[in-house]
């Protein structure tokens, strides 16, 4: 913004803002004394020629409150596109940050809506309301202080009136904020639950589910409208107390300036009868005292929406359960090349999920650099967890996991994550090209290195996945044991992980496909360290150790 402004701190740029459009409209005082002055002028037998001069100023003055009020809105406006990118961006941040294994993380479509609709409803919270506050708190002042030496009972009438209008409007705007918070919520739940159907179509469509889950979407819908209906009544009726009051107050400061000057009263000023100017002056104050009234309750629905939105962002923002260490080396930082692959040790290991029994209770395991070990166990004893812990996605509960000789924390994990090659058990295969879905994004990825680790997975000959082919969201384009291939590229193509965390592998693939997927892992995996959970029997028979994780972990003899 090229403004003599530019270099004041963020904050002070917001309020001279508002301050300026505070200002701006106080020039309507001495607008209304020169309107006031003609009109008693003329009345007074002055000619048309006398009203050049004032209607000039007024004209001027117009133009400088226009300019004021236009400059003010702009750099409100472009202050709170800054404030609510710069809290997405927080927002976003957090979400990157939280461990994909937290249970408790929101879902995507509400997260989605809440950053990108939800908070939309900042801006006019910010732009409107905030300038609005300030003119509340300046303009009937100043008039006050205007119409009492003229009058002090019309001054009394619109001191008494004015009142009366924030303390109505303070208690429909509790209602209001609880129900604009109540009618983002459930929008937000209604977006996530039509992504989440959305994706399970195929498997809705099968079960013949779909009439049932049209009729769950559509009482959503009907919810969302009856809370949004809720929160434009409240809407409505805070403009209505409002016109109300402001309505009366004007009415009654009109009649008295009008029986004032009929000679019927002979009270309310200071000893002597309201002039035609004086009267006149009065009554074009007296709406403008109301004027940032009337503002406050249009944008009044503004701040009870804003302030939702502000409090849907910092729900997202805070809480959760948060990978160690994801402050440390910036994304994107160059791998380290290491001499020899890593050991991996842990040492009283201690973890359980959030209201279950403890999963990991004192585990002692020592991976020798280079080793290959399979992790076996039934279903739900640990395996694909430990894994996590291992690579930093869980924190845990208590004990030492040291890599290389290093700990495993906070200081450490983001620099010991680049010897890490991860491949889960539900590989995610993004809507792009098969060359993005490999280099994931890393710029020293090449078309050569690219073209090896397809050749690697054995993808080379299989024409839908070409670098250059594009992949549908979900796989779509490739079959199962293609998109675990494709895992497996993405492994290979990071070159300077020595250490590599496999998580059923093999899982529902036919045998052959299996075998292969076996003997690309096994030739990927030579010189390096890798921990394979796995329940393949044949996979864990081509590993030299397996470890049994259960009740009591043990060795498994080969």
């Amino acid at each position: 913004m090229n403004t003599p402004f530019a270099a004041l701190p963020r904050f002070v740029l917001p309020l001279l803002a508002s301050l300026v459009q505070g200002g701006a409209a106080l020039l309507w005082l001495p607008q209304a004394a020169l309107l006031a002055s003609t009109m008693a002028a003329m009345k007074a037998g002055a000619g048309w020629r006398a009203a050049l001069l004032p209607a000039a100023a007024v004209l001027l003055l117009g133009l400088l409150r226009a300019a004021g009020e236009a400059w003010g809105a702009r750099t409100m406006y472009a202050a709170a596109r800054a404030h609510l990118s710069a809290l997405r961006t927080r927002v976003a941040l957090a979400l990157a940050r939280r461990s994909p294994l937290d249970r408790q993380r929101a879902q995507s479509g509400q997260a989605a809506s809440v950053i990108a609709e939800q908070a939309e409803a900042i801006v006019p919270y910010l732009v409107r309301y905030q300038p609005t506050r300030w003119k509340v708190l300046l303009v009937p002042l100043a008039l006050l202080v205007a119409i009492a030496p003229l009058s002090w009972l019309a001054a009394l009438i619109l001191l008494v009136a004015a009142p009366l209008i924030p303390v109505f409007m303070a208690l429909v705007g509790m209602g209001a904020q609880a129900a604009s918070r109540a009618q983002m919520v459930e929008m937000g739940g209604m977006n996530a639950f039509l992504l989440d159907r959305l994706r399970g179509l195929a498997t809705l469509r099968a079960l013949g589910a779909i009439d049932a889950t049209a009729g769950r979407l559509d009482a959503s819908a009907q919810s969302v409208r009856r809370r949004t209906m809720a929160v434009l009544r409240i809407a409505f009726l805070s403009s209505a107390v409002l016109e109300l009051f402001s309505a009366l107050g004007v009415a009654m400061v009109a009649a008295y300036i009008g029986f004032s000057l009929l000679g019927t009263f002979h009270f309310g000023s200071w000893g002597s009868k309201l002039t035609l100017g004086e009267g006149m002056f009065i009554l074009l104050l007296a709406p403008a005292f109301f004027e940032p009234l009337r503002e406050l309750a249009a944008v009044w629905h503004d701040k009870a929406a804003g302030q939702a939105g502000l409090a849907a962002l910092a729900d997202l923002a805070d809480g959760g359960l948060v990978m160690p260490g994801d402050d440390g080396a910036e994304p994107g930082a160059p791998a380290m090349v290491h001499a020899a692959p890593p050991a991996v040790q842990l040492q009283q290991l201690q973890f359980a999920h959030a209201g279950e029994a403890p999963l990991f209770d004192g585990l002692d395991l020592q991976v020798c650099a280079g080793e290959h070990v399979a992790l076996l166990g039934a279903s739900g004893a640990g395996k694909s967890t430990l894994l996590s812990l291992i690579a930093g996605l869980l924190p845990a509960d208590g004990g030492v996991i040291r890599i290389a000789d290093v700990a495993l924390d906070d200081a450490n994990v983001a620099g010991l994550r680049q010897r890490m090659a991860w491949m889960g058990q539900r590989p995610h295969v993004f809507a792009a090209s098969v060359s993005q879905n490999v280099t994931l994004g890393r710029a020293d990825a090449d078309a050569g290195r690219v073209g090896a680790a397809l050749h690697l997975a054995e993808l080379a000959g299989v024409a839908q996945a070409q670098a250059g082919v594009m992949l549908g969201d979900g796989a779509q384009g490739l079959s199962g044991g293609e998109a675990v291939r494709l895992a497996l590229a993405r492994v290979a193509i990071h070159p300077h992980a020595d250490l590599l965390l496999v998580d059923e592998p093999t899982a529902h693939l036919d045998s052959e496909t299996a075998a292969r997927v076996t003997d690309a892992l096994l030739m990927l995996a030579k010189g390096k360290t890798m921990i394979v959970a796995t329940h393949d029997p044949v996979l864990a028979a081509r590993l030299p150790r397996r470890v049994l994780l259960g009740v009591q972990t043990r060795e498994l003899q080969a």
